[in-house]
C-alpha cells in the first residue's frame, strides 16, 4: 500500500516499551569496536562492569524498527534508503533501563513523480521509571517509489556544512568481515545485511553494514578525540548516509573542531575512495 498523504501525518502509534539490559549495552559497544584493545581502560568502560557506560547513540538501534516503521507507513523497504539520522540526548543514557517510546511522522516532502519522497519520523524516549525525557530520534528516509504522493513542498533543510580545510583529527576503525551479522542482534534483521542474494537484489555485490553501526562509530570518534571518552559530553549527533560500508572496510572519520561545542565530521573508506557519511555535526555539552 503506497503512502497516503496527508493521512500519514495523523498516524497514531500506541506507546511502546523498549528495554535495554547491560548485555544489550555491551553488545552495541562491541559492534562499534570497543574492547578491541583489552588493555584500554577508557574503551573497556563501555563493555564491562562495574561502572558500565552506554554510548550516547545506543538508542538509535530502534530508529529503523520502532513503530511507525517505514513499512507500516506504506513504503516499500526494497526502495527505501536511510538518508539521515539525528539523536538528541537530553540526559546520559543508562546502561540498563526501560524506555517508553512514542513515534510520529513529522513530514513528507514530495520530490515529484519518479523522483521519490522524503519521509521524516520522530521517536521520543522517556524513562519508564522517572518519566524523564532521555532522547529524541529523528530519522529521514528517501522513499524512491513514493514520488507523486502529494506530500508537502516544504524545502529540504540545508545540510550542515563541513569546513573547507584539512581536518583537525582523523580516526580509523577497522570493521570485522562478520560485523553486520553481529549488529543484526541489536534488532535490525533486514536481509540486506546478511543474505548475499538479498544484497544482490538491492544492487550490492555482497551484504552491507548497517548505516547506524557506522553512525555509532562516528560518535565514538568524537568521544575519544574531543570528549575524553565521557558519554555525558554529547548533546546531539547527526549525519547523512552517503554510501554503504561493507563489513571488513576500514572506516576513517575526519573531524573538525569548530566554534565552542561544535564538532563537524565525515567518514570515508580510503581503500575504495568513497565518502560514506557526510555533513556530520555533533553538539557537545559545554
Amino acid at each position: 500500500m503506497p503512502i497516503q498523504y496527508p493521512e500519514i501525518l495523523d498516524t497514531v502509534v500506541p506507546e511502546q516499551l523498549w528495554t535495554w539490559e547491560e548485555r544489550d549495552t555491551i553488545l552495541y559497544a562491541l559492534c562499534l569496536g570497543f574492547g578491541a584493545d583489552p588493555l584500554d581502560n577508557g574503551n573497556l568502560s563501555y563493555v564491562r562492569e562495574p561502572g558500565l557506560m552506554a554510548m550516547p547513540t545506543a538508542p538509535t538501534v530502534i530508529a529503523w524498527i520502532a513503530e511507525p516503521t517505514f513499512t507500516r507507513l506504506g513504503i516499500d523497504p526494497a526502495l527505501a534508503l536511510h538518508g539521515e539520522q539525528k539523536i538528541e540526548v537530553h540526559r546520559p543514557i543508562p546502561a540498563a533501563w526501560t524506555a517508553r517510546v512514542s513515534g510520529r511522522v513529522r513530514s513528507v516532502i514530495d520530490k515529484g513523480r519518479n523522483k521519490g519522497a522524503i519521509v521524516v519520523t520522530e521517536h521520543t524516549l522517556t524513562d519508564n521509571t522517572t518519566g524523564e525525557l532521555v532522547a529524541t530520534l529523528t530519522t529521514t528516509c528517501f522513499a524512491r517509489g513514493e514520488g507523486g504522493c502529494g506530500g508537502g513542498a516544504t524545502p529540504v533543510k540545508r545540510p550542515h556544512l563541513i569546513p573547507a580545510r584539512a581536518p583537525d583529527a582523523s580516526v580509523s576503525f577497522p570493521t570485522r568481515p562478520d560485523l553486520a551479522l553481529f549488529y543484526r542482534l541489536t534488532g535490525d534483521r533486514n536481509p540486506l545485511h546478511a543474505d548475499p542474494a538479498a544484497a544482490r537484489e538491492g544492487g550490492f555485490d555482497r551484504p552491507i553494514l548497517h548505516g547506524l553501526c557506522s553512525f555509532g562509530m562516528t560518535c565514538r570518534a568524537v568521544l575519544q578525540t574531543f570528549g575524553n571518552n565521557d558519554p555525558a559530553c554529547i548533546a546531539s549527533h547527526q549525519a547523512r548516509f552517503a554510501s554503504p560500508v561493507f563489513p571488513g572496510d576500514i572506516l576513517t572519520v575526519d573531524l573538525w573542531r569548530e566554534e565552542p561545542g561544535i564538532v563537524s565530521f565525515e567518514a570515508r573508506v580510503e581503500a575504495r575512495g568513497v565518502k560514506v557519511i557526510s555533513n556530520g555535526k555533533t553538539v557537545l555539552c559545554v
